[in-house]
């Protein structure tokens, strides 16, 4: 059947199929990593990305096209991790602003929503590189706006949208020489294009659904909710162990008994989220078709009242502050490396990096955290800066991004930090001081692989330094003091290890103490970082 435009109601569906697919296939997309380790995390990054998009649209009952545009727009800038989940959000933002004052979408429309979406992902990036999610865009977005004027079939334009997609995902390694080496596709491109074809699925009527993706989501709707308002006092949530009954089924036999009803789930597992002065009835009429778990029943009204009053003693105490000149926001990966930024006197934490990059939202959060003229950002991983720089866009406050792509580099520039210069004084120290140290990372390869000439087979121990492939071998400790011995030259006067979660501290103490014997010239610092994943991180100075 031919398909002549998208109505909000199907543009909605295409958004959140699109969303669906890709955490369905989060982990393919995770797994095209360049390098073989095991912290891949570019699927997970963009479908936490999306997925705060749908919870944006999802608060809106409109099925109006800008309404579902500025939704989406909104809750991927905000949600938006990692770089691939910062130029999602902004491929979003372009379609957006494309889509107002549209009331349906025809073939012209969404080829122009793609390019204007790809046009501003560009802007936003500073060096756009060619074979990644950015190349993927263009090239599918040009091409949709060639065919656009002919085929007004919206589903042979979108199959041949995807076609165009995936062939332009299939050169990626012939521009970018790391993924060829890598053997893999670019894993942002794929990503894309998984949203693509989730997107077309719900076009053909064949939506993609997700087994936990609403359980999990859409269930905190009780902030900002005035005592008068409250018609309904209790919220009430439980899951439905049950093959007798349908989610759409249990739906209509519950919503008599309240609002703000959400009922997901499959055939065998279902949520329900309702505000009732009946609880009582609700979980009787569940019951009847199986066993209940993970009941919560919350007084709506005492809750709010108990948050207006902590809120009203958060603002008094905040205001009592006073304003300093310096605030500091680092992320971390570990405890141990959280607990050294604090000691540096960084007043917000994320912790996150490697395994999880912080949301823009995140940083925002930290901003308002802080009572501060100037606050410095310390991203500490080069898959973080985009978010944090995303932030300080967004933000009323002066805030400083010091470029640090490592937590060696982010202690470096405190370092380098005096409380008594300007803010401009003190931008230019921290980012000089970036230059002044190297970073070893010593973790496990989850593939086979060859790179820089270096052999790798999966689960043998790899050593990065600066950011390339130096060693590879079986043991931990080898590895470890091969690749320091990689970074430390003529100018270098000090060494520091931070062993990670899986390493005890008397293997730390024993390559420390070879380390101190090799380079008795030289300091040496051992910490715990409690980082995940790595076994060893190194910084020489």
């Amino acid at each position: 059947m031919k398909i002549e435009y998208v109505d909000g109601k199907l543009l909605k569906d295409m958004l959140i199929s699109g969303a669906n697919n890709l955490e369905n296939h989060k982990g393919l997309v995770d797994k095209l990593n360049v390098f073989p380790v095991p912290d891949g995390d570019t699927g997970t990054n963009m479908s936490l990305t999306l997925a705060s998009a749908v919870r944006e649209i999802l608060k809106s009952s409109s099925d109006n096209i800008k309404d579902i545009g500025k939704a989406a727009s909104k809750g991927s800038l905000m949600g938006a991790r990692g770089n691939s989940g910062v130029i999602l959000s902004q491929l979003l933002r372009g379609f957006s602003k494309s889509i107002e004052g549209k009331d349906k979408l025809n073939t012209i429309d969404l080829a122009n929503a793609l390019k204007e979406g790809s046009d501003t992902a560009y802007r936003a990036v500073i060096k756009p590189i060619e074979g990644t999610i950015l190349t993927v865009a263009r090239e599918t977005s040009e091409y949709a706006v060639k065919i656009a004027k002919k085929e007004k079939d919206i589903k042979r334009f979108f199959e041949k949208l995807i076609d165009k997609a995936n062939k332009s995902l299939d050169k990626t390694p012939e521009l970018l020489k790391a993924l060829k080496e890598a053997g893999v596709v670019d894993s942002g491109g794929k990503g894309l294009v998984v949203i693509y074809e989730g997107a077309y699925r719900a076009l053909i009527g064949e939506s993609i659904k997700k087994d936990n993706y609403a359980l999990d989501k859409e269930f905190n709707k009780e902030a900002n909710i005035s005592t008068e308002n409250i018609k309904f006092a209790y919220c009430t949530e439980f899951i439905l162990e049950s093959n007798k009954i349908t989610s759409d089924k249990m739906k209509e036999i519950v919503e008599k008994y309240g609002d703000s009803l959400v009922v997901v789930g499959d055939d065998s597992l279902i949520k329900i989220h309702i505000h009732t002065n009946n609880p009582g009835l609700v979980l009787e009429e569940a019951i009847k078709y199986g066993q209940l778990n993970k009941i919560k029943i919350d007084n709506m009204k005492v809750q709010h009242e108990n948050r207006l009053i902590e809120e009203y003693n958060e603002k008094v105490e905040e205001e009592s502050k006073e304003m300093k000149k310096y605030g500091f926001i680092a992320t971390a990966m570990g405890k141990g490396l959280a607990s050294i930024f604090k000691d540096f006197g960084v007043d917000y934490v994320i912790e996150g990096g490697q395994t999880m990059n912080p949301s823009t939202e995140d940083f925002i959060e930290g901003i308002n955290n802080i009572n501060a003229e100037n606050i410095i950002i310390l991203p500490n991983n080069s898959n973080v800066i985009m978010a944090a720089n995303q932030a300080k866009e967004i933000s009323n406050k002066n805030i400083i991004v010091i470029p640090c792509k490592t937590t060696p580099q982010g202690f470096s520039a405190l370092l380098a930090f005096n409380p008594e210069a300007d803010y401009v004084s003190n931008e230019r120290a921290m980012k000089y001081a970036l230059s002044n140290v190297k970073t070893g990372q010593v973790t496990f390869a989850v593939r086979d692989t060859n790179i820089n000439g270096v052999d790798i087979k999966e689960g043998d121990i790899i050593g990065i330094g600066e950011g390339e492939i130096k060693k590879s071998g079986k043991d931990k400790k080898e590895v470890t003091l091969s690749l320091i011995e990689e970074l430390v030259d003529e100018d270098s006067e000090i060494i520091t290890l931070f062993y990670g979660e899986e390493i005890d501290e008397e293997s730390a103490n024993e390559i420390k103490d070879i380390i101190e014997e090799k380079y008795d010239y030289l300091d040496v610092e051992l910490y715990y970082g409690g980082q995940p994943l790595y076994y060893y991180i190194v910084s020489v100075e």
